[in-house]
């Protein structure tokens, strides 16, 4: 009498004569392309009662070696490589959108259509979070720089078309100044231009206001002048409900060599010594108040405390959200 074992086995081997026996069909394994691109660039958490959403406008390839200053290219590199970046560092460029519940607060705009095709995805990732441009009451702008102002404008009008854009009033006396723009070299000339581009359509608009130093912008909303890297370069700080975040602007440009030597600076500092007198300020504050940062060109999204270290500070990123 055939056993159970014996059946299946006579069975199994009948089946694969059969299917060794019969035509395979053709197995098509096509090549899918390639999608490119990333998931929408924004990252949200708490800050007390307040909900802050970190906004990518992309990233742009810098040769940070070449850039810094007081030392040398071969140690810049070798401080990178050994963080596992190239000769071109791919360079956060964040902004940050502060919703209070009473007013929606943007941090800095981006660089809308004035440094390439890898920048400029602010307003998309705003899209993407949830919001509108025309919802923002207010841009307040670390500095002008390009790469923080150049999101403001759209073929010449306001992206932001309810918004107040807020400025330090050193900042904006700076790049105002048509005898700044004369005495600045040629590729600072340039900056002076894209400054007037950006601001000249919401100051026509009435639409434009500025602060003075360590100042409140808006309720909610205080100012600490940090001078160097531009004029009226300042950190903007909120808090609620016992909880800090300060956003840097441009207190540091990556986040590897400056961390370790506060004393590099960088080619983008209108006033290197006073730039690397403010980061050595900002730095001490952030480590001993333990709150939380913002830092522009931080790998997004860019906020996360500051420790003391062996030899000086290190970045700690965020490691949660809402």
């Amino acid at each position: 009498m055939p056993t159970r074992r014996s059946v299946l086995k006579a069975t199994a081997t009948t089946l694969l004569a059969a299917a060794s026996s019969a035509a395979l069909p053709d197995l098509a394994f096509s090549k899918a392309p390639l999608k490119g691109g990333q998931a929408p660039g924004y990252y949200r958490l708490k800050v007390g009662a307040y909900e802050v959403t970190a906004l990518s406008d992309g990233t742009v390839a810098l040769p940070l070696a070449k850039l810094y200053a007081n030392t040398t290219v071969d140690h810049a590199e070798a401080a990178l490589a050994a963080a596992f970046q190239g000769a071109a560092s791919e360079t956060s460029v964040n902004a940050y959108l502060v919703n209070t519940g009473e007013r929606l607060v943007l941090i800095d705009a981006g660089t809308g259509t004035f440094l390439g095709p890898t920048l400029g995805r602010l307003v998309a990732n705003i899209q993407s979070s949830g919001y509108k441009p025309e919802e923002i009451d207010d841009v307040i702008l670390t500095h002008v720089h390009t790469d923080h102002s150049g999101g403001l404008v759209a073929e010449g009008k306001r992206v932001f078309a309810n918004a107040i854009v807020r400025v330090n009033r050193r900042e904006a006396e700076f790049w105002l100044d048509p005898n700044e723009e004369k005495k600045a070299t040629a590729a600072v000339k340039e900056q002076f231009a894209q400054a007037r581009a950006c601001l000249t359509p919401y100051i026509e608009a009435e639409k434009f206001e500025i602060f003075g130093d360590d100042a409140e912008v808006v309720p909610g909303f205080a100012s600490l002048l940090r001078a160097g890297h531009t004029p009226g370069h300042s950190a903007i700080v909120i808090e609620s409900e016992g909880q800090k975040l300060m956003f840097w602007g441009d207190v540091t440009h990556g986040d590897v060599l400056q961390f370790d030597e506060p004393d590099v600076a960088i080619a983008f500092d209108v006033n290197q010594e006073m730039a690397v007198a403010a980061r050595k300020l900002a730095f001490e504050h952030a480590a001993d108040g333990a709150y939380l940062v913002a830092g522009a060109h931080i790998a997004f999204p860019g906020i996360g405390h500051l420790r003391r270290d062996d030899t000086n500070y290190g970045w700690v990123p965020l490691n949660y959200s809402l």
